[in-house]
């Protein structure tokens, strides 16, 4: 399999945790750089994270990046009760040795596309803050990639911000409108979009963790439960799955929380599987404009289907998948991975 080169922004995260963690271990994936952006938590805190779980799956040579403070123009929001207080759920990571780069999120953006035009996938499950002001810089970045994927928005679901609004697009709207103004014209191409309708079918359960710990060979077997005591750790013998597990936990409960189950919806991991290999979900073309002003639909994704706009087709929109399909691919790749790690520790 050819590797394709990654530039990931995220706003870690328990489930950009999970896809940072499948896209190392995807030998698909060359992940160029990563890119810290503020969203789940502060972005300070986003880029601890990065460094920490590069480092403890032992590719602390991947760049990480710095971004902006907050959104282009309104305070940024923060979720830690989704995410935990650090944004990575109940998981205690070690102290990353490695630090930041000396060139910030969209400068970023900007060098290692100019040095490889035509060949970078972007793949960005944060707000798009980063993209947007290294567009800013630079209106040439778009049609220098080669294919962009966005988790993000809602079209004909209920939002998870407000009634009608996913939480990357809500933290940053303007950032969301720009971007989407860029991609689809002028040899940019459409980017790939993994809406709320699409990844919340993406539904992990104890079964996977369970599973994944198996095929990691990791002991003891551990797969929480809603009987469990709230905020139990994980003393599965492999660091990664523990330290999986510890997230994963909070994010059931979260849900659990909001009368969802005890699930975890996995929308990042599934648009890094779909970075990686776009025919794994079916999609539709559509003009996608985000709101900017409503003041009751403020972060909402419009898609025109039917062109009553009059305006150019700017995007993919991903309607189905298989998602039992995507979590084997997952839980074998990230397991064969674990086992590897410890194995060579």
């Amino acid at each position: 399999m050819l590797s394709v080169p990654l530039i990931f922004d995220c706003d870690t995260g328990i489930d950009d945790s999970l896809a940072l963690v499948y896209l190392l271990a995807h030998p698909g994936a060359d992940v160029r750089a990563v890119l810290s952006t503020g969203g789940n938590v502060p972005t300070d805190v986003v880029c601890g994270n990065n460094l920490a779980w590069l480092q403890l799956c032992g590719r602390d040579d991947i760049e990480v990046c710095l971004g902006a403070d907050g959104p282009l123009e309104s305070p940024l929001m923060t979720t830690e009760d989704t995410h935990g207080p650090l944004g990575i759920g109940y998981a205690q990571l070690p102290t990353p040795i490695s630090t930041k780069s000396s060139r910030d999120a969209a400068d970023a953006w900007i060098e290692i596309t100019a040095e490889k035009p035509g060949e970078i996938v972007g793949l960005v499950t944060g707000p798009l803050t980063n993209l947007a002001l290294a567009i800013r810089r630079d209106p040439l970045l778009p049609s220098r990639l080669r294919r962009l994927i966005i988790m993000g928005g809602v079209f004909h679901h209920g939002g998870n911000t407000t009634p009608t609004s996913e939480w990357n697009i809500a933290v940053d709207p303007e950032a969301a409108k720009e971007v989407f103004a860029a991609f689809g014209v002028d040899g940019a191409p459409r980017p790939i979009v993994c809406p709320l309708d699409l990844t919340e079918t993406i539904r992990m359960t104890p079964d996977h963790v369970g599973r994944l710990a198996a095929q990691a060979e990791s002991s003891p077997v551990e797969q929480p439960g809603p009987d469990d005591e709230p905020g139990t750790r994980s003393t599965t013998s492999n660091v990664i799955i523990r330290h999986l597990v510890d997230a994963v936990r909070f994010y059931f409960e979260f849900h659990e929380s909001q009368s969802e189950g005890y699930i975890a919806h996995m929308h990042d991991p599934f648009a890094a599987a779909v970075a990686i290999d776009p025919s794994i979900a079916v999609t539709r073309s559509a003009c996608v404009d985000v709101e900017t002003v409503g003041s009751l639909t403020r972060g909402t994704t419009v898609a025109d289907e039917r062109e009553f706009w009059g305006r150019p087709v700017n995007a993919e929109i991903a309607t189905s998948t298989d998602p039992e399909l995507f979590f084997d691919d997952l839980i074998e790749r990230v397991a064969a991975f674990a086992r590897a790690h410890t194995t060579a520790r």
